[in-house]
């Protein structure tokens, strides 16, 4: 019977030993878990990113209005015998605050 109870004993904390430390453990189930969720986030904001490329490819392939905003937006550019306005905020002299 103390061998039965002994055998028992050590295959109750062999199986225990697997359970929390082993291939497949408690830790490395919980550490899958988190890596998946950190995945999933990124796979998120990268399909947001492209429903924005997308967008700008459709707008860029059906009118030239994308393009002549981006070129305004990016570079600067204005339309022939229009007029270009730059308004620069007023400096903040510490002085004036008194």
């Amino acid at each position: 019977m103390k061998i039965l109870l002994a055998a028992l004993i050590l295959i109750f904390f062999g199986l225990q030993y697997k359970l929390w430390f082993g291939d497949g453990s408690l830790s490395e189930v919980v550490q899958l878990s988190r890596e998946l969720e950190n995945q999933k986030q990124r796979l998120r904001e990268l399909e947001e990113r492209n429903k924005i490329l997308e967008a700008q490819v459709l707008d860029l392939q059906n009118g030239l209005d994308a393009f002549e905003e981006k070129a305004r937006n990016d570079l600067g550019m204005i339309k022939q015998g229009e007029t270009f306005i730059q308004l620069i905020p007023p400096a903040a002299d510490s002085s004036d605050e008194r």
